[in-house]
């Protein structure tokens, strides 16, 4: 049964039909979350509340995109949220803490390499990100939208509803925070490590 066949099912109130439409896309939808918010938890239940947010707004699915191009906006959108919130939550908590020895922060999981087991491209690939980690949520998002599911400028600007303009700026811009943050974690290689934000554009 095509995509567009599930979809008009799970328009009529189809649980089954709408059930298919997550399993084909519940992988991609929880990769993307797990970049974005870097905590399996977190990402799954974020992944969760995509899903739910898809079953309730179904019926303003125009069709005017794939199902699976709309519900990754969809979770997109809510890790945009949620990392907006966190941030705002960590800066709540930083201006009321009594001790300003050791303020709250936000837990940076720390990343371990082992170059007998993990192949340089693997530690190239943790090492941006890493380093993307770093970046706020909206050059985070452009990036692994565009480096790491190498979506067009075109796909990337009907997914998040922007023209190409701007999105070849937002990554533009996006580069070159990410630039200086391997720059000052001393993993910017000219040879290698430069190659997925350097190379040839494709259009």
């Amino acid at each position: 049964m095509t995509e567009q066949e599930l979809v008009a099912l799970a328009k009529q109130g189809d649980c089954d039909a709408f059930g298919q439409l997550i399993i084909q896309n519940q992988n991609r939808i929880y990769s993307l979350a797990l970049r974005m918010v870097r905590h399996p938890e977190d990402a799954l239940d974020l992944s969760q509340e995509s899903f739910l947010n898809a079953w309730k707004g179904l019926k303003q699915f125009k069709g005017d995109s794939s199902f699976a191009t709309w519900l990754y906006r969809l979770a997109s959108n809510a890790c945009i949220d949620y990392l907006r919130r966190q941030k705002k939550r960590q800066a709540l908590e930083q201006a009321v803490s009594l001790d300003d020895d050791s303020p709250t922060q936000a837990h940076i999981p720390a990343l371990t390499f082992n170059p007998q087991d993990e192949l340089e491209r693997k530690e190239l690939r943790q090492t941006l990100e890493d380093a993307l980690w770093h970046l706020s949520a909206e050059h985070r998002q452009v990036l692994i939208l565009r480096e790491l599911d190498g979506l067009s400028y075109q796909e990337i600007g009907d997914l998040l509803s922007l023209q190409v303009g701007t999105v070849k700026s937002r990554i533009a811009r996006a580069r070159v925070s990410l630039r200086n943050q391997l720059l000052q974690q001393g993993n910017f290689l000219p040879g290698g490590a430069s190659i997925s934000i350097e190379k040839k554009e494709r259009e």
